[in-house]
């Protein structure tokens, strides 16, 4: 029987190819991906890995020394039939996970943790990716670069599809070119919004922040959604709690909610800043692209952004703002649409997904100020007006990450290739060497690197996508994909109702002297 390809064994064979620097033949980069052989146990492969290494050193051809690396086409091209199979053996290890280590102990919460946001306690379940402070984000357990070399792209050498992604996300595994093509087909079939839906947002002045016309929107597609209608059918409460069959109206609605979200975002631009003048879908695009060329933008190369910019948006562990709220209201058993709308309205916040308007708009304020061609010194002045004014240098650090943003490497690696001669790149370049050692030199800044929000707006502004107000929009199109997967996870596992503990202050220093006294 043929075993999946796990992403931590992917992982692995793309980190020896590049020690060996050369890349696989073409014929060896994964379709969809598959182990057998050598890797029937779990521990095998380590020595599997050590005995490649040694037929690689001794025969000239790799394809022939890889034996134990099947690439195979799946023949089922149906994500939901894929979901099917993988959900049983997941709920039965959920429940072996709650049976055998259930009161296994994570750590402690400090009195610092409570005040500041929950910050760092470990209290959330979260499938789809995992963020470590030193090495960045893991879709599934494949980097950034990672997803970029095995996920079918639109053109040879291109950016990932975010079809990709999404298979990736729900399944954990590689998916073929076939299925993703499938994929594609299905979301764009689902596609088709409601005139009451651009009547809610009609309803609004065309001046209202595009953040709160796209979640009117959102809102509206609410009056569809399957989970709801299920509900209120009258499910029987053994298919919603664990082990859940809950998920499958779940499982409609959010791809319904994934492929109609471009559709309405685009139409919030169009009506903001092209009178109105809305862009029909093309079913014969991918997911991104389409979104591209509905928002008006054709060129190629922007579509291949909107491709990239997707896929890295698209998840970033549940502790975020965005992603905590979406699992949150969905704890609730409140349909997918509902939870996402509220994701949307976190994300709108000036302290997370508003930060990328932020950041262009103050690039460009540097510009007006100091001309394109500010040196590097003319530059650190006007960070430390700008930190002295009592502002942040938008952009910079991250609440997990201890090192530069792996979003911010590959959109850097994107605008080295197409567009190096951008003066709004190479500005943002001289900040990467000015912005960190003023940070440091500050003494607060745990983090002084560049994150996501830092390089994407000058990107998009170099394609024409000028409107700064409109970038958070374009996150939350992205976000659809984490957010969606996990909540077909939290219905599939039956996750419960999240309801953590709140204290108060006088809770708290009555505690802290108990503590105090105990420790005398």
């Amino acid at each position: 029987m043929k075993r999946s390809f796990c992403a931590s064994q992917v992982s692995s064979t793309i980190a020896f190819f590049s020690i060996r620097r050369h890349a696989p033949p073409e014929s060896l980069i994964p379709d969809s991906v598959s182990v057998v052989d050598c890797l029937s146990s779990h521990g095998s492969s380590v020595t599997a890995l050590a005995r490649l290494r040694s037929r690689v050193g001794q025969q000239s051809s790799l394809s022939n020394s890889v034996r134990w690396i099947q690439m195979q086409s799946s023949t089922d091209m149906d994500l939901k039939s894929q979901l099917q199979e993988l959900i049983p053996e997941q709920q039965d290890r959920l429940k072996k996970l709650k049976s055998e280590h259930g009161k296994v102990q994570l750590g402690n919460i400090a009195v610092d943790m409570v005040i500041g946001g929950m910050r760092g306690m470990t209290g959330l379940l979260w499938e789809t990716s995992l963020l470590d402070p030193e090495e960045g984000i893991r879709f599934r357990g494949l980097s950034i670069p990672e997803c970029q070399k095995v996920l079918p792209a639109a053109q040879s050498g291109g950016e990932p599809l975010p079809e990709g992604l999404l298979w990736l996300l729900l399944t954990g595994k590689v998916p073929s070119k076939e299925q993703v093509k499938a994929l594609s087909q299905d979301l764009a079939n689902r596609a088709a919004v409601p005139d009451y839906v651009y009547n809610a947002i009609d309803a609004l002045p065309s001046t209202a922040h595009p953040m709160t016309q796209f979640a009117s929107g959102v809102m509206a597609l609410q009056v569809q959604s399957e989970f709801q209608k299920a509900y209120e059918n009258g499910i029987h409460k053994s298919k919603y709690i664990f082990p859940s069959r809950f998920w499958e109206p779940t499982y409609e609605d959010c791809l319904n909610l994934i492929a109609r979200v471009p559709v309405v975002a685009a139409y919030v631009y169009r009506r903001m800043y092209k009178n109105g003048d809305s862009v029909p879908a093309d079913k014969s695009l991918d997911y991104g692209a389409n979104f591209s060329h509905m928002l008006g933008f054709d060129d190629d190369k922007m579509k291949e952004l909107m491709r990239l910019y997707i896929t890295i948006h698209s998840d970033h562990e549940g502790g975020n703002v965005s992603a905590h709220t979406g699992h949150l209201v969905g704890s609730a058993l409140s349909d997918p649409y509902l939870s996402f709308a509220a994701a949307l309205n976190g994300l709108a916040g000036p302290l997370h997904g508003l930060a990328n308007q932020e950041v262009l708009l103050w690039i460009k304020s540097v510009v007006e100020e100091c001309g394109e061609n500010i040196s590097k010194d003319q530059l650190k002045e006007y960070v430390w007006k700008t930190l002295n004014s009592g502002k942040v240098v938008p952009g910079y650090g991250h609440g997990v990450l201890r090192k530069t943003d792996p979003r911010y490497v590959c959109q850097r690696e994107f605008a080295l290739k197409h567009l190096p001669d951008d003066p709004l790149f190479q500005l943002v370049s001289k900040l990467y060497e000015v912005v960190p050692p003023v940070l440091t030199e500050l003494g607060k800044v745990k983090n002084p690197w560049p994150n996501v929000d830092a390089h994407s707006g000058v990107l998009l502004n170099h394609y024409g996508l000028t409107e700064a107000r409109y970038y958070t929009v374009l996150f939350g199109v992205s976000r659809s994909l984490g957010i969606c997967s996990q909540l077909i996870w939290d219905r599939a596992l039956g996750l419960a109702l999240e309801r953590p503990k709140s204290v108060t202050m006088d809770w708290l220093d009555a505690f802290c002297k108990k503590a105090k006294a105990s420790s005398a």
